[in-house]
């Protein structure tokens, strides 16, 4: 069997990868699934944590539409993300992996408040830990709590598990047929080029801290474990140019 390429990853999954076909929720089928891919890499004896999103079950939009103040969307954002989290907890532990939730606002009854050194305890004795709640703080998205909680527990990579696209593109493709697909960028060529990837927050986080990203099709059954071996799909974003 190959070596895996990664020691330590962060998976970043949205909100409506949990969702399915559905746009809304979250559909069993499609988060055991999930789960199931999630063990076959940490068989691997990778370290695994998991930001998740929030927007199957509450979109900023819906708030905005109901002249909702941001900062309290936002916050009904990061209880959303909790939700997924425990979620993908038990889905995890029905399928025999071990799991910690942490998040970063505090609710001692259902998860640990988020504490650095204890998260990476947890990865090293081959827990995968499920951050929740995004950073704690409103006007900032689940991808900067990716690019942040990597930088703090000094993962190898992000990787960015997209919903039926499988890579970055000069364009929608889904809209305009003559997009182009890259292979591999930067994070300050992304910023430069207004690509919609990840915010620009994180990714500016990601370039100041030398931290890649991979972004991939989700709905590919065994794309996760083929990325962490170092196959190469998808888009490869380095953290630096050369």
């Amino acid at each position: 069997m190959n070596e895996p390429k990664y020691k330590r990853i962060v998976l970043k999954l949205s909100g409506e990868a949990l969702a399915g076909d559905s746009g809304f929720g979250i559909q069993p089928p499609t988060i055991q699934q999930i789960c199931k891919e999630i063990k076959e890499v940490h068989d691997l004896g990778i370290e695994i944590a998991i930001v998740v999103g929030g927007g199957n079950i509450w979109r900023g939009q819906v708030g905005s539409e109901m002249g909702m103040e941001r900062a309290q969307a936002d916050y009904m954002g990061m209880l959303a993300t909790v939700m997924n989290a425990l979620a993908l907890q038990d889905c995890l532990e029905n399928e025999g992996v071990p799991t910690r939730v942490q998040t970063s606002i505090e609710m001692r009854q259902i998860a640990e408040p988020y504490i650095r050194r204890k998260a990476m305890r947890h990865l090293e004795k081959g827990r995968v830990v499920i951050f929740a709640g995004g950073t704690g703080n409103p006007y900032f998205s689940t991808d900067t709590t990716s690019a942040l909680r990597a930088a703090e527990i000094d993962a190898d990579v992000i990787l960015m598990a997209k919903n039926n696209v499988d890579g970055i593109y000069s364009a929608d493709p889904k809209v305009d047929k003559e997009a182009i697909k890259f292979d591999e960028l930067t994070h300050l060529e992304i910023i430069n080029k207004g690509l919609q990837v990840m915010d620009t927050t994180a990714s500016s986080l990601s370039m100041d801290n030398d931290i890649p990203l991979v972004v991939f099709n989700l709905n590919e059954p065994g794309n996760i474990k083929r990325v962490a071996l170092g196959e190469t799909i998808g888009t490869t974003v380095r953290g630096k140019a050369k």
